[in-house]
Formats: C-alpha cells, structure tokens, sequence
C-alpha cells in the first residue's frame, strides 16, 4: 500500500513537472531601507516575475552568505495580456514586494531555479536566476552600496525583416559603471548560456539588437544579467571591521582579474521543485570569474549582479518596416527614452503615451512599472500611467518601460520599446484638494510656496472674478474652489473616469517681457469620478443665465434657451431637462441678451456641441464657426432685435458611449452700428476678425467672448421589453451628480516648480521636467 501510495506521488509530481510550462521570465532589484532596532539590515526586494498566470512568483532562496529571510510579502499585478504566441493564451506580470531582515551587511548570493519556461526555440528549459546582494558602505559615498535600477518589457515581439534597437533600462544610483551581459555560467545564471544567432548585445551600453532571423511560433527565452562596477577603485567597509576593494573594469578583455578577497560559506537552497544545484568552485568563485564573451569588459568584480530574462518573439515579415504604417509610432506627448522623471511622495505622477499608425489599428499599451502602476485609455487614444510613490519609495529610482501595440487582422506589432526613470523625493509643495459634486477646492500651504502670494498667482484661466484667488485665500494658505466647468478646468476621459484637472501658477508681469527671474510653480491638482454608479437624488440640469459685467458696456446677461417650435414663443420648461429628441428631430435655439447700456449689440462667433457642458472638452462638434454654419443642417432666423439670435439644426448623438450632449456658444457684445465691430464682419473666415480684437484696446467698441451653454438633450430611449423604466445613468449625469455617485476619487497631482531664465517666454513644464 505504502508503495502504491509513493508511486502515486511521483506520478503526480512527475506530470506537474511534465505541465509546469509556464515561465516567461523575471527581474530583481533590491534596495537598503535601514537598520532594525536589533541592529540587523532591512532590504527590499522586487522581483517582477511572468507567468502564463498572475498566481506564480519566484523563489528566491539563500545559496551564499548570510542572507536572513523575507518578513513580508505582497505580490501585486503589473501587467498582462492575450496578445501571445498561438500556443500560449497570456502573460501575466507581477510584482514581489519582500521585505527582507539580514544579520549582517556582508555580501550574499540569492538564487531562483526550478522547471519550465514556455516551449522556447532556443531550447531553454528550467530558469535560473541569481542576485549578488552587497549592502558595505562605499568609501565615495559614505552609503550603503545600491543595486542597478534594471527593467524589460516583459514580452517583446518584432516581424522578421525589422531589424530593431532596445535600449535596455540599466542605470545606477551610485553612478556606477553598468554592463549587460549574457548569462555564461550554466545552471547558476542561465539554462541555455548562448545569445541567440540575430542578436547582438553590446554590453557597456545596455543596448540589445535584434538583426535577422526567421519568424517562428516559439519565442526565444533571453537570459541576460546586469552588473554594476565602480569607476574608480574604492572600498566597502562592513560592519564587523572588514572591508574589500572593488575595482573598475578595464576595457582590455586580456587584463588581469582583481584580487579576490575570502569566499563565502555556501548553505543548502531550494526552489519550488527539486532540482539540482551547481556549487560555485572553491579555489575561484564566479563573482571573480571573467566572461568568455568576445568584447565583454574585464577585470574588477561587480559590486552587485541581478538578472534580466524576458521572452522575444520574431513574427511574420510585414510589408513595411517604417514606423507608423504598420508598426505603431510612438509621437508627442510620449516621454523620450531615458527620459528622468521628477515624482513626489503621495502625490500622483502622469506619463502620457500616444502612438499613430496608418495600416494598422492602435489597441492596447504593454508596461513595466512599480507596484500599483494603472494604465487607461482615454477618448483621445492616448494611454495614461498613473502611479502614486509612497513614503517608503522615498529616494527611490524606478524605470517604467512601456511599447504600444496595434493589430491588423491576425497580426499584431509593438513600437519600440521606451523606457523612463521615476525619482522619488519628498513632497515639496503640500496640498490638499477636496471633490465635490461641482467643484474642485485646492489648499496650499503658503510656507511651501517660496514665499509667493495669492496675487502673483493664477488659475489656468482667471478671466472669470470667481477664478481669482483672492476669494478665498487667507493668511495661511492659497485657496482656490474651482468649478469643473470654469477657470479652464480641462476634462479628460477614459473607461472608468472623468476627470477634471486645472493648475495654480505664476502670473507673468509683462506678456512682452521675453525672461522671468521668478520662481515658476505649477501645482497641478484634479478630482476624478467614476463613471459607473447609481444616483437616487432627482436633480435639475437646466442652465443658468450668465451675467457679466464689463468696462464700457456695465452689466449685461446671456440667456440661452430651447424652444418647441420656430416661433420661438413656447420654450422648454426648465424642469423637463434634460430634453429627450428623437434623431432627426428639429431643435430650435435662442440666444438673448440684455444689457444696461443702450445702442449695443450681440454678435454669436461660434457654436459647437459636446458631451460635456465644459468649453475645453475636446473633440467637439462645430455647428457654427466665426459666424457661420457649418453643420449642413443649421437654418438661422429673424429674431426681433439685435440681442437675439435664433437657429436650429437636426438632433443627434456622439458615436460612442455618449448618450447626451450639452450646446455651447462663444458671444459678444458690440457697439452697435459701428462697422469696425466682429459683429458687424458676421460670417467671415478671414484674418480680419483677429484685426478687430487688437481695435480694441484704442477704443472700446466690443467686449470680451463668454463662454455660454445650454442642456443636456438626450436621444429619445425605447422601453426596455422586460418591463420598468429603462435607466441608463451616462456620463453626463455624472458630471451633474459628481459625489452622488457610490464613490468619488481624489488625488493631488504632480506639483512642481522650477526658476528660469531664458531668451523665450515661458512655457508650462511637462510633468516629468525637473
């Protein structure tokens, strides 16, 4: 019984092993993150590991030293996705996150072994991973040694006849010189120690080339490791009075290898399945061994090794090798390569990707990042990373590398892999932003503001009084509460959010001056509003008149209304908003403004329908431009005085999910009879009607433009055949009900500041600029 029972058992591990398929690579970086009270070392380490499922993590097992053992463990997905080979249904990036006591700050060696990666066409089988972790305070910086900041995309693919260049992210905090070689000790660092034929890698430069070969269903498994070297000889000192020499690299493949100092105490490691272990030699350890690779740098030992294994896949040829025909182009405002990125604790930091391509469709973004980095896709086909630094990131370097991929019937290409380095340093200007339903209201402490004040600062448009942030500031902090659809809040949108972003920054003294010497802060802030929920508050969405007040023309008001028919006697009432249209329907308009300046006139510039009641929402719909219409279906009308203006046009929706839209128009007043007015230009496509605006400082003759809206109209809906009211809560309902919604998110975007002096006027900085 006994032995049919252990006969069972091997039979079961034997076809675990046999279906274990599954690896498709990993990294690691660790990091110092203190002393225990104890006075033992605390590190982290993260190791990001794929798999065809998000379930697996590595092992990573004591071989070498005195290594301690992981307190802590959280495994996070990054990313995945179907796009893979035909025999293989995903790929799932994840982060383990382990936090690691150590006795001592003496080197030691990690490993991660066991069977098997994806069918490989290179023959790659079991995976072997291994990390040389040295925490001995360096002599050139009087701090604990740091391990490179390493990162790959976890899945790479070219067509066969595109050769390609992939600037692997490799850097060093320390400024350490680092190389990227391929594995050369079998079973220890790599299974297959052989850089495929079509590749080159060059390893001062971390640069990886796929040449030539041909397209095959298997990936190739790329076993590759990552070392950094000083550049100039220093020391290590350790804790218990030791210390070693490192050495940097020489360039001469023939030149001698440094002196090696006492080899460490091997102890027993393990992986998930059995598996057989290879000890390092004992008269010469391999952390001093020279690789045999052609043209690999020698001499000098690492000061840490970690390595970087990925799959690659070479597809079909395509027709076209150029980018943005087939394979995706990554354009503006896509961060360039090595871009250094500024991001601070708690606070939200944005890359925004964009990719174009002519003969294929864009579809999906593929990205390696820290724990907890999000990706979305907006309305504008652009792709957002958004990640959030915690305190413990404090002083961190974390490389984000990301491609676009497109599809074209069954194929599917990748841009160019690109990849950017996040700095994490401390909160430099604190804030706190509260959401609600209508409104965004920012707190700056004053005390971070460099000593700026309330009127040397602005909101992104401050024309309107209610933008000025003297309305609410007080002595202690700058105080800003912004309506989402005033002081040029721009609306973005993706799956799952709205969101509704605006800045305070500096106000410029002289628009003509050329340079500025103070300090240019741009505290960037946002409230963001899930789209999905349910609203059990009745609301009115009903427009309210505008009044304005301006010099030369005192106080007028814009009343903007939907009427029944073309008599424009009847107007909706304002409790049966939102207006339900069946397509086709006529919709019939008026615009009417009273003023308490006689002789003045209103002239209507532009009209254009969007699905938000926010000027800065983009794409919208033109139905009138300078003056004139353009939506083929536009009729104006007669009105009875020059205060009015009257059109109609045929109902419609956005395609898309967008179920109502929201008509808003851009008007003026002028004096009127006067012919050197926009109003009296009307329909005119012409340079001209910019002359007249800069008429205007000699003479006050027109106002200003103001910005006014009406909805939403809603598309007629059938009855829902099972019976009830068929509700569907869209996108502008949220806009009106905001926190009504079952949750609301907030976040305080990047704030960053920056002093200039240059021959130009100034700009407002990308997020990522230092």
């Amino acid at each position: 019984m006994a032995s049919a029972v252990l006969l069972l058992l091997q039979l079961l591990l034997l076809t675990s092993l046999v279906s274990a398929a599954h690896h498709w690579g990993g990294t690691m970086n660790y990091a110092y993150k203190g002393r225990n009270p104890d006075g033992s070392y605390q590190i982290s380490l993260r190791g990001k590991d794929t798999y065809d499922t998000c379930a697996y993590y590595h092992y990573w097992s004591c071989y070498t030293g005195n290594c301690g053992s992981a307190t802590s463990r959280k495994l996070i997905n990054i990313d995945s996705s179907t796009n893979t080979p035909s025999y293989e249904s995903q790929w799932c990036q994840t982060e383990t996150v382990e936090t690691w006591r150590v006795p001592s700050d003496k080197p030691f060696l990690l490993r991660a072994s066991s069977c098997c990666w994806i069918t490989t066409r290179n023959s790659v089988s079991n995976w072997k991973l291994e990390s040389l972790v040295d925490l001995g305070t360096r002599s050139d910086t009087g701090e604990p040694n740091r391990s490179p900041d390493i990162a790959v995309l976890p899945f790479v693919r070219i067509p066969q006849n595109c050769p390609r260049t992939y600037k692997l992210a490799a850097s060093d905090a320390d400024g350490d010189r680092v190389v990227c070689r391929y594995g050369n000790l079998p079973g220890v660092e790599c299974d297959r120690c052989f850089l495929p034929s079509g590749f080159h890698l060059d390893p001062d430069s971390c640069t990886l080339r796929y040449q030539y070969t041909t397209a095959n269903t298997y990936i190739f498994g790329l076993e590759l490791v990552v070392e950094d070297h000083p550049r100039n000889t220093i020391d290590l000192f350790y804790s218990d009075g030791s210390s070693t020499r490192k050495y940097p690299l020489s360039a001469n493949p023939t030149s001698p290898t440094s002196p090696p100092t006492s080899p460490l105490t091997p102890t027993p490691w393990w992986g998930w399945w059995p598996t057989t272990t290879t000890a390092a030699p004992a008269t010469s350890p391999w952390w001093w061994m020279t690789p045999t690779h052609p043209g690999y740098p020698t001499s000098g030992s690492p000061l840490s090794k970690l390595p970087l294994q990925f799959a690659f896949l070479v597809d079909p040829a395509v027709p076209s090798c150029q980018e943005g025909l087939y394979l995706p182009q990554l354009v503006a405002p896509t961060p360039a390569e090595g871009e250094r990125i500024m991001a601070e604790v708690n606070k939200e930091v944005e890359i925004r990707v964009r990719a174009q391509a002519t003969h294929s469709a864009i579809q999906s973004l593929v990205v390696s990042g820290p724990a907890n980095i999000t990706k979305h896709k907006d309305t504008n086909n652009e792709f957002v990373l958004r990640w959030t630094p915690v305190l413990d990131d404090l002083g961190e370097h974390y490389p984000i590398c990301f491609a676009v991929e497109s599809v074209s019937g069954s194929s599917v290409y990748q841009s160019q892999m690109r990849c950017v380095l996040v700095e994490i340093r401390k909160e430099q200007i604190e804030a706190t932003v509260t959401c609600t339903e209508s409104t965004m209201k920012v707190e700056v402490d004053k005390t971070s503001l460099f000593g700026l004040q309330e009127d040397q600062l602005r909101l992104s448009d401050p024309s309107n009084t209610i933008c000025s942030l003297d309305r609410h500031s007080n002595s202690s902090h700058i105080v800003a509460i912004v309506p989402l659809n005033e002081c040029g809040t721009q609306i973005e949108e993706d799956d799952d959010y709205l969101i509704f972003k605006n800045e305070i920054t500096t106000k410029e003294d002289n628009p003509n001056e050329l340079i500025t010497r103070k300090h240019l802060v741009e505290a960037r802030f946002y409230c963001q509003y899930p789209k999905r929920g349910n609203v059990t508050l009745s609301f009115s969405a009903h427009r309210k008149n505008v009044t304005v007040w301006e010099k030369g023309f005192g106080t007028f008001t814009y009343q903007f209304e939907f009427y029944q028919n073309d008599q424009f006697e009847a107007k909706y009432d304002p409790n049966s908003y939102p207006l339900e249209f069946d397509i086709g329907n006529r919709i019939y308009m008026q615009l009417d403004a009273s003023s308490s300046v006689n002789n003045t006139e209103m002239f209507v510039e532009s009209c254009r329908a969007s699905p938000y009641d926010n000027p800065n929402y983009h794409p919208t719909y033109s139905i009138i431009e300078n003056g004139c219409g353009v939506d083929p279906t536009v009729q104006t009308y007669t009105p009875s005085n020059d205060r009015q203006f009257q059109f109609s046009m045929e109902a419609f929706r956005f395609i898309g999910l967008h179920d109502q839209v929201y008509i808003s128009c851009t008007v003026m007043m002028c004096e009127a009879g006067n012919p050197n007015t926009r109003c009296s230009l009307g329909c005119s496509n012409s340079t001209r009607s910019s002359s007249f605006s800069r008429r205007r400082r000699e003479a006050v003759v027109e106002s200003g433009k103001h910005f006014v809206s009406q909805g939403p109209l809603r598309l007629k809906r059938e009855a829902d055949p099972r019976g009830g009211s068929a509700v569907n809560l869209n996108l502008n309902l949220v806009f009106v009900a905001g926190c009504l919604l079952a949750a609301v998110g907030m976040v305080c975007g990047v704030i960053i500041y920056k002093t200039k002096t240059s021959r130009v006027k100034y700009q407002p900085l990308p997020a990522y600029e230092s």
